[in-house]
C-alpha cells in the first residue's frame, strides 16, 4: 500500500474562499502552523499565525493554536488569505452610508450596480467607489474585492458590510462561514404561496444549459435554505420576507422561482414587467415600469461588531421603486 496523500477541497461560501484539507499518512510535519506552510508555500509562517490565532483555522472544527500537534486524517480547515489587489481605479459614486467606523462600513447598496470589477466591469463598482471613498480597505478575499466580504446581486438593494481592515474582514468572514450573520430581504411576488410561512430547503447548481443561471439541482448542488414568511397579500401579488441560512448565487430568486411565486421583475427565473396600467386594471398605454429589475431588498442585517464585539443591526430603507410598486399594490389590489 502507498503512502496515503493529504487532500484537499475548495470552495466558496459567502464569506470567503474555504479550504479543507485531511491530513494524509505521509505527515512531516506535525505543528499546525509548519504543516500550512509546508501546504501553503505562498503565504509566510507569521501570516498563517495570525490566521490560526484570530480563529480562521480550524483543526476537526475545533478551534486551535499553532503548536497544536496533528494527526493523520485530521481535517483542517481554513478561509483562504486573500491575494495581493491590484490597482483599481477610484471613482466618486454616491454612497448611501448606514454606518461607518474605522474597522466597517454598511453601505445600502443602489440598482444598477456591480459589487466588484470583474470581466467587462471595471469601472462604475461598489468597489470603485469604496476605493474613492475610504482609506483604507482590507484586500478582500480575491482579487479586485478589497473590502467585499458577501456580495448583492447588481441590481438587488439594501444593506451589505465591507471591512476596512483585514482583521475584520476574517472576522466578519468566519461569521458568515458559521452562520451567525442574520439577513432578511423583502421581496414583491407574483401570487400567493399556499402557506403563509415555509421553508424552502433545495440545493443550487449552475443550470446544466445555461452557464449565468442557476437551478435546484438535486445530484451535485449545494445546500441552499430560505424562510420565507408572507407579510401582506394583494390581488395577484404578495409582500414577503425571507430569512435566508445559506448564501447562494441567486439563492432567493432560484428558491421563490421553484415554488411558482417568482419575484416581480425577474424576467431571468420567470417574474414578469409590471406596469401601473395592470395593476389599476386598465387599458394598457405606454409607460415606464413601476420597478425595471428584481423586487428584492436587502432590508435587515444583523452582525457582530469584528472589533467590538457588539451585536449590532442595520435596516436599509426600501427604494422608491419598491416603494411605488408597492404603493400602488395597497391602493388598488388589497384583498
Amino acid at each position: 500500500m502507498g503512502e496515503e496523500k493529504d487532500q484537499e477541497l475548495l470552495s466558496e461560501s459567502e464569506g470567503g474562499e474555504h479550504l479543507s484539507l485531511r491530513v494524509g499518512d505521509n505527515l512531516k510535519h506535525r505543528r499546525l502552523d509548519r504543516y500550512l506552510q509546508g501546504r501553503l508555500s505562498q503565504f509566510s509562517r507569521t501570516m498563517l499565525q495570525k490566521l490560526i490565532n484570530e480563529q480562521v483555522v480550524t483543526v476537526n472544527q475545533k478551534i486551535v493554536k499553532p503548536s497544536t500537534q496533528l494527526s493523520p486524517g485530521d481535517i483542517v480547515d481554513l478561509i483562504l488569505p486573500p491575494p495581493e489587489t491590484k490597482e483599481i481605479l477610484p471613482e466618486n459614486i454616491p454612497l448611501d452610508i448606514l454606518y461607518e467606523d474605522d474597522d466597517i462600513l454598511v453601505i445600502n447598496k443602489q440598482a444598477d450596480m456591480i459589487v466588484h470589477p470583474a470581466r467587462g466591469y471595471k469601472k462604475g463598482t461598489l468597489v470603485n467607489g469604496l476605493v474613492y471613498h475610504a482609506k483604507q480597505l482590507s484586500k478582500g478575499s480575491e482579487e479586485f474585492r478589497p473590502g467585499i466580504v458577501h456580495r448583492l446581486d447588481r441590481n438587488t438593494t439594501g444593506a451589505l458590510v465591507v471591512a476596512k481592515n483585514d482583521t475584520a474582514h476574517w472576522r466578519l468572514a468566519r461569521q458568515f462561514e458559521r452562520r451567525q450573520v442574520k439577513k432578511y430581504y423583502l421581496a414583491i411576488v407574483h401570487g400567493t404561496p399556499e402557506l403563509d410561512a415555509d421553508c424552502i430547503n433545495k440545493p443550487l447548481a449552475v443550470h446544466p444549459t445555461i452557464r449565468e443561471k442557476f437551478a435546484v439541482r438535486y445530484e451535485n448542488g449545494k445546500e441552499a435554505i430560505t424562510y420565507y414568511e408572507v407579510l401582506e397579500k394583494f390581488r395577484g401579488y404578495s409582500l414577503v420576507k425571507l430569512d435566508i441560512r445559506t448564501g447562494r448565487t441567486h439563492q432567493i430568486r432560484v428558491h421563490m422561482s421553484f415554488i411558482k411565486h417568482s419575484i416581480v421583475g425577474d424576467d431571468m427565473y420567470g417574474g414578469k414587467i409590471v406596469y401601473r396600467w395592470q395593476i389599476e386594471d386598465k387599458e394598457a398605454v405606454p409607460q415606464e415600469p413601476l420597478i425595471a429589475r428584481p423586487a428584492l431588498h436587502a432590508w435587515h442585517l444583523e452582525i457582530t461588531h469584528p472589533v467590538t464585539e457588539e451585536r449590532m443591526k442595520f435596516e436599509a430603507p426600501v427604494p422608491s421603486d419598491f416603494e411605488n410598486m408597492l404603493e400602488a399594490l395597497r391602493k388598488f389590489r388589497r384583498l
